[in-house]
């Protein structure tokens, strides 16, 4: 039997891997050009082979013009928390199916668990750090190119931001409104995400990201998702979406 470190390392590498490009298996490759994630930015531990979750890159009240601290709290270290918890423990019960020889009856149920909260943690690592306050500089419009491949992909920012807010408005139950980059045509698409994985077609690059789980929004805004979407649109960071864009059509 191989020793455990070496197992999860492997397969911390294989994970990462299938998450269409996201996340450079190399912590060295971060920044600017060379990946949109890294194992850093998930919280990769190699001393404890496991994921740990990042903290906020701002305080929880940061965002209160479109996101109140409680939520930013509740949200962050428990549901967020969640899906970290959830993720080792899918890869720590794979590795046993692998390693200890186990009869595999349960191998469908623990990979979908895996795509079910490794989809949980990428997905709220770039929510969080895709947003800062209005008075950083969040909302408006981005420029360079992302400004341009949004005009020549939407038609103009204006009917890019009416398709984005109605895919997030209108996702049927929880999920995820997304600004994608796709990288055989070259272009952007707005598509919606079902729970944390569900309807994101291979290949496809997140480059922003709403929650619209109702823990997202719900004890601000009830049942008022689009006002919440909206809200949103006001603390996007997109000097971060323009990296990440840079990144994914290198």
């Amino acid at each position: 039997m191989q020793p455990d470190i070496t197992r999860r390392n492997a397969l911390a590498g294989i994970a990462a891997i299938g998450v269409g490009g996201l996340v450079a298996t190399s912590t060295q490759a971060s920044s600017t050009e060379s990946a949109v994630l890294t194992l850093d930015d998930l919280g990769w531990d190699p001393a404890t082979s496991q994921y740990t979750l990042p903290p906020l890159p701002y305080a929880y009240d940061a965002l209160s013009t479109a996101i109140d601290e409680q939520t930013m709290r509740i949200h962050h270290d428990k549901h967020h928390a969640g899906y970290v918890r959830g993720l080792n423990n899918a890869l720590a019960k794979l590795d046993e199916i692998r390693w200890d020889h186990t009869d595999g009856k349960l191998i469908q149920h623990w990979q979908r668990q895996l795509s079910f909260h490794m989809g949980g943690h990428i997905n709220h690592t770039l929510f969080w750090s895709g947003m800062k306050s209005e008075m950083s500089g969040g909302g408006g419009q981005p420029t360079g190119n992302l400004n341009q491949a949004i005009k020549r992909d939407f038609g103009s920012f204006g009917k890019f931001t009416k398709q984005f807010k109605l895919a997030a408005t209108k996702v049927e139950g929880s999920g995820w409104g997304w600004l994608v980059y796709e990288p055989l045509s070259k272009r952007l698409l707005v598509t919606q995400m079902q729970n944390q994985q569900d309807m994101m077609f291979a290949g496809a690059i997140p480059l922003l990201g709403v929650d619209v789980w109702e823990h997202a929004y719900y004890l601000k805004y009830q049942n008022r998702r689009a006002d919440y979407v909206g809200a949103f649109m006001g603390v996007i960071d997109w000097d971060e979406t323009s990296r990440r864009f840079e990144a994914a059509r290198k």
